[in-house]
């Protein structure tokens, strides 16, 4: 579903795009009508992951430590996958201790890529 720098990565358990407008000047004319300068249109990935373990949170986590990275996504506005130049927000990464077999595991990875 993602990839980053064209490396497949695991597959968020929740993922959703935020498409935005970026405005230069806006403001209102003498009729009251909005006259607006969009200047970009960008979109923020908002991700997910179950619980993982320490090989696949490094994996995600040392894929976004650039200032800046290529994301291929599915984009809900051209209806097909598109690749961009993201950076990335505030990672979380809360840990659970599995008992049944000791193993450590990062539960619910969250994170928000932007376009730059």
């Amino acid at each position: 579903m993602l990839k980053i720098n064209g490396v497949q990565i695991a597959t968020p358990k929740t993922f959703k795009v935020d498409i935005s407008d970026l405005d230069g000047e806006a403001g209102r004319n003498a009729r009251g009508n909005l006259i607006r300068d969009r200047v970009a249109v960008k979109r923020k990935l908002e991700c997910e992951w179950p619980p993982l373990k320490n090989n696949e949170i490094s994996a995600i986590l040392q894929a976004v430590k650039n200032e800046f990275f290529q994301v291929t996504y599915p984009d809900p506005m051209t209806g097909n996958n598109q690749t961009k130049t993201f950076y990335v927000g505030d990672r979380s990464a809360p840990a659970l201790y599995q008992d049944s077999n000791g193993q450590m595991l990062w539960q619910g990875l969250s994170m928000n890529l932007i376009e730059r």
